[in-house]
């Protein structure tokens, strides 16, 4: 291999790594999707990913090149849209369609590429996600409506932070801050009845991190210890930030406007769980930016998940529903990328979402502090540690039956 050669290849991958790290590969699918590829291109490979860095070593057969190479990286944010046209990419360059400096400007092109949701959709997309989990949470229609008002608050938020660093730094503390006064003065003037801390809780549950939870798990049960350590940490200090925020914002709130005692929520029908579900999983479409053709399949893959699950739950106690919802997942999403030749977390991430226990992480530290529960919730803690563990063990035994072909 000569210079010139090897310079192509270690460009490539290392531009490679960094989208794939920008759009939020968990780090072992990272790891071992490069491994793939730079054998493919001939050349031997060492790579660590964290959720803030990503170090690489390539060298020759017999060591004439060698290239390391270690990056300062911000932790990536999900894009489904920009992951499938960069594998899709890869699958080309190794079936010799295409020569490596053609894929080289092709990650450059992919990189500079829209979401293909524009702002308002996007928005949009952001309210439908937050009534459905005020649905899912058995909230009544009030709470379901400003839910998704605050949910689009919450959007406009993410959208100044992408423009601002400040904002950007601030963003969890400051949203649920706004959101917690919001619906203090909502409460207030407008009507009073509400639950408060579930409209919270519900507004805020992009920002919650339980996927991220859920991935530093399976980042530490394959033995990526720093990775899926920092992780996790990241995932509590967002929560701390979160729910500091709410507090501060529930405690002017009431200063300002008076304390409301907690209401119940009437009940509403059993359908209104699926209708969450659909809405949900339309509404994750655009937040995950995912492409078109994927769209049915991302859809299916939140029903399968959450139907498993929710049927599992009635024979199965201690939370263990969710081993089932995840095993059933994960098969699906691995049959999916043997079929569609693509990762299987393009339609994975939309199930997980019905099952990562994000939001009961939240009650519980709601709990802890305040002493409230503003839903019934028996041993919360216990259960929340019990859906995490059961969610990774689940996607372990689905790799077993049914294994992935992309490393992705």
């Amino acid at each position: 291999m000569d210079t010139f050669e090897f310079i192509q290849i270690r460009r490539f991958i290392l531009k490679l790594g960094k989208m794939l790290h920008k759009y939020g590969s968990p780090s072992f699918r990272l790891e071992a999707y490069l491994s793939e590829i730079a054998t493919y291109l001939g050349v031997h490979s060492s790579f660590v990913s964290t959720p803030t860095s990503l170090s690489m070593v390539l060298w020759s057969d017999r060591h004439e090149e060698e290239y390391t190479h270690v990056a300062r990286m911000q932790p990536g944010e999900l894009d489904m849209n920009a992951l499938s046209f960069t594998d899709e990419l890869a699958v080309k360059l190794l079936a010799g369609e295409i020569s490596l400096q053609q894929a080289d400007d092709e990650l450059n092109i992919i990189d500079a590429s829209p979401s293909p949701y524009g702002k308002i959709p996007s928005g949009i997309a952001f309210s439908l996600a937050t009534s459905a989990f005020a649905m899912l949470m058995g909230a009544g229609w009030q709470e379901i409506f400003w839910s998704g008002v605050l949910g689009a608050m919450v959007y406009l938020w993410t959208l100044w932070a992408e423009h601002s660093k400040r904002v950007y730094l601030m963003l969890e503390p400051v949203a649920s801050f706004s959101v917690g006064l919001a619906v203090c003065a909502i409460s207030y003037y407008l009507s009073y009845s509400l639950n408060v801390w579930l409209i919270i809780l519900s507004s805020l549950i992009i920002l919650v991190p339980g996927l991220s939870l859920t991935i530093g798990l399976a980042e530490l049960s394959s033995r990526n210890l720093v990775s899926g350590t920092a992780r996790i940490m990241d995932a509590v200090m967002q929560l701390f930030k979160l729910y500091f925020g709410a507090f501060l914002g529930i405690t002017i709130g009431y200063f300002l406007f008076g304390k409301q005692e907690l209401e119940a929520a009437e009940t509403l029908p059993f359908w209104i769980n699926w209708l969450g579900v659909l809405m949900l999983s339309i509404g994750l479409v655009a937040i995950f930016k995912t492409r078109m053709k994927h769209v049915p399949f991302a859809i299916l893959a939140t029903f399968i998940a959450y139907g498993a699950s929710f049927f599992a739950s009635t024979y199965l106690d201690n939370g263990m529903g969710a081993f089932v919802g995840a095993f059933a997942l994960g098969v699906y999403a691995n049959a999916f990328s043997r079929l569609a030749n693509a990762p299987s977390s393009i339609v994975a991430m939309h199930g997980l979402i019905v099952l990562v226990p994000g939001s009961k992480t939240y009650i519980g530290l709601n709990s802890l502090i305040s002493g409230q529960q503003f839903i019934k919730a028996d041993h919360i803690g216990q259960e929340t540690f019990i859906i995490l563990m059961s969610l990774v063990a689940g996607l372990i035994f689905a790799n077993v039956v049914m294994p992935t072909r992309k490393a992705l």
